[in-house]
């Protein structure tokens, strides 16, 4: 072989070389830039969202929020079913059973929550100490004379799972018998 021919060859080979490697260089797409912080709802995501997983919500994301609610005239029960919902955080897109995504709520008016029917001379809550002869029984009407923001935490507590995330829960939901708060720097 001449060597003439050996350089037409490597021309030949570098021409069909060439243009597939810049095939190759336009055939991939730019990768888009995702933003450093996605926002959803309520809450700020450190890192973009890919819907082809399944998303759970890591307590270090959670922004909570904090809520008052007047409690005038409402009634206990529902009071209590929206309180719960509100406090695991079943309201928001972001739920997540294992992690605190709810809110802090801040309740006033405690002493004007309305029960209906006769429950507030009907109703008994009872205790029982573990000891023989321990029960102890009250009725809502005496409760609510004593400690009427009791009457609503028991009834959302009562309306949480029963494990370790409910004490957490709890510890967020801030009642108090009159119009007054000391929370207005959170709430603010």
């Amino acid at each position: 072989m001449a060597p003439v021919d050996k350089e037409k060859k490597v021309k030949k080979v570098a021409k069909k070389a060439a243009p597939k490697a810049e095939v190759k260089k336009a055939a991939k797409p730019a990768k888009a830039v995702k933003p450093a912080e996605t926002v959803k709802k309520d809450y700020e995501i450190q890192s973009g969202i890919d819907m082809n997983k399944t998303f759970f919500m890591r307590k270090e994301d959670a922004i909570p929020k904090w809520r008052v609610i007047d409690a005038e005239g409402q009634i206990l029960g529902r009071l209590a079913t929206d309180l719960a919902t509100i406090l695991r955080g079943k309201d928001k897109a972001v739920y997540t059973p294992h992690t605190m995504t709810g809110d802090y709520i801040i309740i006033i008016n405690a002493e004007k929550v309305v029960l209906t029917g006769k429950k507030m001379d009907q109703k008994e809550y009872i205790r029982y100490s573990g000891w023989i002869g321990g029960k102890k029984t009250e009725v809502a009407k005496d409760i609510m004379a004593k400690h009427p923001e009791r009457i609503i935490e028991m009834a959302v507590k009562r309306m949480l799972p029963r494990n370790k995330l409910s004490d957490a829960v709890m510890r967020r939901l801030l009642i108090y018998a009159g119009s007054e708060h000391p929370h207005q720097a959170q709430v603010g």
